[in-house]
Formats: C-alpha cells, sequence, structure tokens
C-alpha cells in the first residue's frame, strides 16, 4: 500500500546519513525507521539501501526512490500552497535570499507577521545555487536571487534594484583609484562582480581588472565584510542594503562616485505556478519602503 510517511522517512535518511539522526528528527524510534525502509522496499520491491554496518549507500532504486520523493512533496506542497493564493494577510510564507537581501526583508517579514498573525514566515539565507534547487524541490515557494538564470523549470523575472556602495575605512581620505589599490580590497561571495562594475564605470580610463588589487581576505558572510573594512584592512563594494543594517556603519564611509551602479534582484518560482497574493502585496511594501528610503539619498531606481 502507498504510504507517504514512509516515503518522508526515507527523503530524511538519505539527507541525514544516519538512522539515528532521523529517528531523532522526526520523533521516531531507530526500529521505527528501519521498518518504515523495509515496508518502502516492500511496496516498490526493489532493494533501497546497501548496508555497510551502520553506513549506507543508496542502489540506483533507492536514487530513483529519493528523486521522486521530493519531486512527491514538492508537487503536495505546491498543491497546499495554491489553496490560499487569494489570501493577503494568512498563510505560509516559504522563501530564500541571500544574506545581502534578508538582512533587511527578513525583519520586515516579521514586523508583518507581527501585524497578521495569520501570516508565518519561513526564511532561509543562502547562496543563489542553493535557493534555486530549495525552489525547485518545493522547499521554498519563492527565491530572491541576484543572479540572471536560464533554467526552464522556473520562472525568473527582474524586482528590484539597489544601488551599490564603495565602503572605505573611515579615516580613508583618498578619491581615486590608486589610493583604493593601496589599500586594497575585502572579498566576499559577489564582491569581485560588484566592485568591477562600480569601478569600470567611475573609473573607466584607469580600472583595467579586480586582479591588480591586492586582496585583503574574505568572507562567504557579506554581513560581516564591512568589520574587516571598519577595521582598516581595505575597502569593499556592496549594495546599500548590507551597508545600511551593518553594526559597523559607522566606521566605515561611502566614497561618492558619478555614475550610480545597482544589483539588480530577482523573483525566482517554479514555471507555471502561481504567486499568492500575500507574496505580491509583501514584496511590493517592501520595494515601495526601500523606493522611500532611497529618495533621502537621491536615488529612485525605476522598478522593473
Amino acid at each position: 500500500m502507498f504510504n507517504a510517511l514512509y516515503f518522508r522517512t526515507f527523503i530524511t535518511l538519505v539527507e541525514t546519513g544516519s538512522f539515528t539522526q532521523t529517528a531523532r528528527r522526526l520523533e521516531m524510534t531507530q526500529p521505527g525507521v528501519s521498518q518504515h525502509v523495509r515496508k518502502l522496499e516492500q511496496y516498490l520491491e526493489k532493494p533501497l539501501l546497501e548496508r555497510h554496518g551502520r553506513r549506507f549507500t543508496l542502489t540506483e532504486a533507492g536514487r530513483r526512490a529519493y528523486d521522486y520523493a521530493l519531486k512527491l512533496f514538492a508537487d503536495h506542497e505546491q498543491f497546499r500552497h495554491s489553496l490560499d493564493v487569494d489570501s493577503l494577510f494568512s498563510g505560509e510564507c516559504r522563501l530564500a535570499s541571500p544574506g545581502s537581501v534578508g538582512l533587511m526583508l527578513y525583519p520586515f517579514l516579521l514586523g508583518q507577521q507581527q501585524m497578521h498573525p495569520g501570516l508565518s514566515v519561513s526564511y532561509s539565507f543562502a547562496f543563489n545555487h542553493e535557493i534555486v534547487q530549495d525552489v525547485l524541490a518545493g522547499r521554498y515557494d519563492l527565491g530572491i536571487v541576484t543572479d540572471t538564470l536560464r533554467q526552464p523549470d522556473l520562472k525568473v523575472e527582474p524586482w528590484h534594484r539597489e544601488p551599490l556602495c564603495l565602503v572605505v575605512p573611515a579615516d580613508f581620505a583618498g578619491s581615486g583609484l590608486a589610493e583604493l589599490m593601496g589599500i586594497g580590497f575585502v572579498n566576499y561571495y559577489d564582491g569581485l562582480n560588484h566592485a568591477s562594475a562600480l569601478l569600470r564605470s567611475n573609473f573607466p580610463r584607469e580600472f583595467r581588472s579586480m586582479s591588480h588589487f591586492r586582496r585583503q581576505g574574505f568572507t562567504n558572510e557579506v554581513s560581516m565584510v564591512l568589520d574587516a573594512v571598519a577595521r582598516g584592512l581595505g575597502f569593499t563594494v556592496v549594495s546599500r542594503l548590507v551597508l545600511e543594517t551593518s553594526p559597523w556603519q559607522r566606521q566605515v564611509k561611502e566614497l561618492d562616485l558619478p555614475v550610480a551602479v545597482h544589483e539588480t534582484l530577482h523573483l525566482v518560482t517554479r514555471a507555471g505556478s502561481e504567486m499568492p497574493r500575500r507574496y505580491v502585496r509583501l514584496l511590493e511594501d517592501f520595494r515601495e519602503q526601500r523606493r522611500q528610503a532611497l529618495s533621502g539619498f537621491g536615488e529612485l531606481p525605476a522598478g522593473p
């Protein structure tokens, strides 16, 4: 007999790689986990695991069963959430974004949840490629990414633009490319791309490549990169969202540049799906809040 619970147990087992951790996560006994796997193998009439003591590897049937189970639950979640697409102030909001966006968007969503208790927010901070996989697998309804993607199973559309900021230590006295090269560059995920775009637009004659800048370190957590800048270790280029939410914003400063360059944020959903109205409202409210905030800087990027 088909039992979705067996597939759920199997997914958790594959993801944890441990019967013990699976039992703990699902609040089951370890024999109960083993029984679910045996029942699933009996139902499919195929062995799913090759056991090696306490460890295991997947058989070919096991790999195919895992892929099918992911699709099964993704379709189930898509169906479940499609039933309440018309609700503006209630329902679960499952989304993911890079930290550069989530540092401000997640607190905004929590504020909305406080005002509308019917809302529930599940938010993941992740890199672009992880977000794509989560949306495809149905773990999240909506992703926000900083890259332009081409994926037939996804719908990708531009949503909002944020200015890029050239950030230097508070006591930095220079203004030109030579002085920036002198203090070096602090990198992070997307840092080189952002710096290249901003410097190329503002120093078209002098700038050649970021390879000419001394590297002063790297962090995969964008929210921490300004700590290094505040300590005088170099400069970086970040989205204004990062600068405005940084605890080190008073220990650094933004250099004024003649040419504005923006980072475009894209919405990612599964192809053919309808975005529930609560998402549309929340995204538009946040974008309007950002437009008003940016108007204080004299920056009003046109919305897509």
